[in-house]
């Protein structure tokens, strides 16, 4: 048996690490990450390359005994999904088709996770942290056992706040992630301890343009016995001032902070093999109504559409689905300082010996071949995701794909677990001015 102790300063257990997105905004919120669990080994690894102080177990969480770890102040979990295995009884999908890049990935991948949300139940039981915040898909709410779960989570001494977050919105000790995420995060505090001031940590600040001065946002629910969902289908955020409540857009970043614009990207028309059709209809589609850099899911579900590079980037997932398509650019043939620049910057200097910028054309939908397209990389979905530009990523680029699309973004772990550790243990944030 591991050691069991606590540490004056707040310390926790990730439950399901991953990649160490959950880790890294606890470190981030000045928590000490004192036992991670995963069942696959290059997750683990990868953890441990980034997080070497913390006691790592490559394991099952739903095969373990709880009395084998270290009992800590919090706890973060991230359970599977219950619509899409447990509650509904289907075998988990086997991910073994090559992807983009030609690879695949090994079955202890295939799955995102072997923690369920009984496992919560089962560890908290034991441990009784004064805090464990439980993150899911937001339709995991109409999991049918809910219920039951909620009660068994009260029986034990627990309250709760379940808390619907965009990622793009956590902004309450930094930035927030350059990508739309939506996601639920149900939090549960000991009876006896200081309820969580959610409001502080949960809202972010939006410029309202009827009062002429920066609010902080607060959440409108569309149906009010529906008080979970997603940003924008199920909420809004408005204005908190009572005599105005004007729909509010908090300040987010975009997509293009998580592109490396260094990289080149292939004219269509040159490639290979060409793009599938659906894929040139959404690069259509967009450039049409854009004309500017776009983002381009190449996989998934209909309904997806190419968004451009400067609102956030659409939810990453565990595959790599998204293209990046680039508009006209400047060639510039001699001179100049540099050899080529998008057509939304400044020309190079003119010099009076000639013309030396040559234009690729790309402004119409017909001329949409001549645009460059290439497929994101690993390291632009981590950026995407807000790890750390130093983060040490193991594994081939599917792999490094899959963990950082299943990861928690650190800007929501990293505020949540600070929203925690105010109330349990008095920690003192400064935050930013807004």
């Amino acid at each position: 048996m591991l050691t069991n102790r606590r540490t004056l300063a707040g310390d926790t257990t990730d439950g399901f690490c991953g990649a160490g997105g959950s880790s890294t905004g606890a470190v981030q919120a000045g928590i000490t990450v004192r036992t991670a669990l995963n069942h696959w080994r290059l997750a683990v690894d990868t953890h441990n390359a980034n997080h070497p102080d913390t006691i790592h177990d490559c394991a099952d969480i739903s095969q373990v005994d709880p009395r084998r770890y270290p009992t800590t102040t919090f706890a973060w979990f991230s359970p599977s999904c219950t619509n899409h295995s447990i509650a509904q009884g289907k075998r988990r999908h086997q991910d073994a088709t090559p992807d983009l890049f030609g690879e695949i990935l090994p079955d202890e991948a295939a799955e995102r996770s072997r923690a369920t949300m009984w496992d919560v139940v089962r560890f908290a039981e034991h441990h009784r942290y004064r805090a464990i915040i439980v993150e899911n898909v937001v339709d995991a709410r109409e999991w049918i056992l809910w219920p039951a779960w909620i009660t068994g989570m009260q029986a034990l001494g627990y309250q709760f706040r379940l808390v619907c977050l965009n990622s793009m919105h956590a902004q309450a000790l930094g930035p927030g992630a350059p990508q739309s995420r939506d996601r639920m995060y149900v939090v549960f505090w000991l009876e006896g301890e200081r309820a969580p001031d959610f409001d502080k940590w949960t809202r972010p600040t939006a410029y309202c343009p009827t009062c002429e001065r920066t609010v902080t946002a607060v959440q409108a629910w569309k149906n009010p016995n529906r008080r979970y969902g997603k940003y924008k289908t199920q909420y809004v955020w408005r204005c908190p001032t009572a005599r105005c409540h004007a729909d509010v857009h908090p300040a987010v970043r975009p997509a293009a902070d998580a592109v490396d614009w260094s990289l080149p990207a292939a004219r269509i028309s040159d490639r290979a093999k060409p793009l599938a059709d659906k894929t040139m209809k959404r690069i259509r589609d967009g450039f049409d109504a854009y004309a500017q850099p776009l983002l381009v899911p190449v996989e998934g579900r209909e309904g997806k559409n190419a968004r451009p590079a400067n609102q956030p980037m659409r939810t990453c997932t565990a595959r790599n689905e998204t293209g990046l398509a680039v508009p006209p650019y400047v060639v510039e043939l001699r001179g100049g300082g540099s050899n080529h620049r998008p057509i939304g910057q400044p020309l190079a200097t003119v010099c009076a010996s000639g013309n030396h910028h040559g234009l690729l054309p790309g402004g119409t939908v017909t001329a949409v071949e001549e645009l460059g397209f290439r497929m994101l990389e690993p390291h632009e979905y981590a950026a995407a995701m807000e790890f750390p530009s130093e983060y040490v990523w193991l594994g081939n680029k599917r792999e490094r794909v899959r963990m950082a699309g299943n990861a928690v973004t650190p800007p929501a772990a990293r505020d949540l677990f600070a929203c925690v550790s105010e109330a349990v243990l008095g920690t003192e944030y400064t935050l930013p001015a807004a």
